[in-house]
């Protein structure tokens, strides 16, 4: 059972409701800190849900901290209008893809394993050899036989489900209305980057980025249904991931300092896990300054506080 709950509301009242019923706790047994009043505004405009932080007074049963998982926290998300008919469509099935991919790369190391067995012949995987780790200090390796025709096939295979996501890319941007579009690949070991060139570029990456994820969420999928290796697709249009990426950072930096200077907790909007793992990474060095996610795909968010 957790000590600590960050609620967020309309108003400042519901939103200790909302942290009381979360830890199951009485007015009396609690501790309240109001982190952000709220504003009510006028006519809805410039409204602002006000945040508190509950904390219980009695600290609770190691176990239960353990074996009991709070209840999840609700949070207001606006919807991206830009090109989600488009995107949405394509993403029909995704999820019985990516559980038929899980399911593929199961049967293939329960099949390795067996072999293994079979064989005799204790051993793991690490990198192309197979290596035995049975009690002798010997270490055996064996190289897997390739002939110099699977070899080029394999590399075939590659080569061509490389380029069917960069046409693959290409007709989601012409449905979306955007004709102009060229999409340029670079490889580099098991990176694969797809360059989206096009005047419209704005429509490509949408607010905050959100349309060019999706469509790198599509090229990934894609990538590994039709080629052999299991390649990393990154979509980018514009350099914006590096662009964005200072952005993150510099949002990361101005967050640490506000929380520094106030001592209470910031709650950031709903980003991608690779941005959030690179706020994650970027405040670790930070003295007095903590992170954790909270939320369900794709609505996860970053909560920053003090460290106590």
């Amino acid at each position: 059972m957790i000590d600590k709950y960050t609620a967020q509301a309309s108003t400042k009242e519901a939103a200790i409701e909302k942290g009381l019923k979360a830890l199951g706790l009485k007015r009396e047994e609690a501790e309240i800190i109001v982190t952000e009043p709220g504003k009510k505004g006028f006519l809805g405009i410039g409204q602002k849900d006000a945040v508190v932080v509950v904390k219980r007074t009695v600290a609770t049963n190691i176990m239960d901290e353990v074996f009991v998982t709070p209840a999840p926290r609700e949070t207001s998300v606006k919807t991206e209008k830009e090109s989600s008919d488009i995107l949405s469509e394509q993403f029909i099935g995704e999820d019985k893809q990516k559980e038929a991919f899980a399911t593929n790369e199961r049967e293939q190391f329960k099949s390795e394993s067996k072999a293994t067995i079979k064989s005799g012949v204790p051993a793991y995987e690490e990198g192309t050899k197979a290596v035995d780790v049975g009690e002798s200090d010997e270490v055996e390796a064996i190289e897997p036989v390739i002939s110099e025709e699977e070899i080029k096939a394999k590399e075939e295979k590659d080569t061509n489900g490389i380029q069917f996501v960069a046409d693959y890319l290409r007709d989601i941007t012409k449905k979306m209305g955007i004709n102009d579009v060229a999409v340029n690949v670079s490889r580099e070991g098991k990176k694969v980057q797809y360059n989206i060139e096009t005047e419209d570029a704005g429509l490509v990456i949408g607010r905050h980025g959100k349309v060019l994820n999706s469509l790198q969420t599509l090229a990934q999928i894609q990538l590994h249904q039709v080629a052999e290796t299991k390649f990393f697709a990154k979509v980018d249009a514009e350099a914006y991931r590096d662009r964005r990426q200072k952005t993150v950072e510099h949002l990361a930096k101005r967050t640490a300092d506000k929380v520094k200077r106030t001592k209470r907790p910031v709650i950031l909007e709903p980003m991608p896990a690779h941005e959030r793992k690179l706020i994650h990474r970027y405040l670790n060095h930070h003295q007095g300054i903590q992170t954790h996610s909270e939320g369900k795909e794709p609505h996860r968010y970053l909560v920053v506080e003090p460290t106590e």
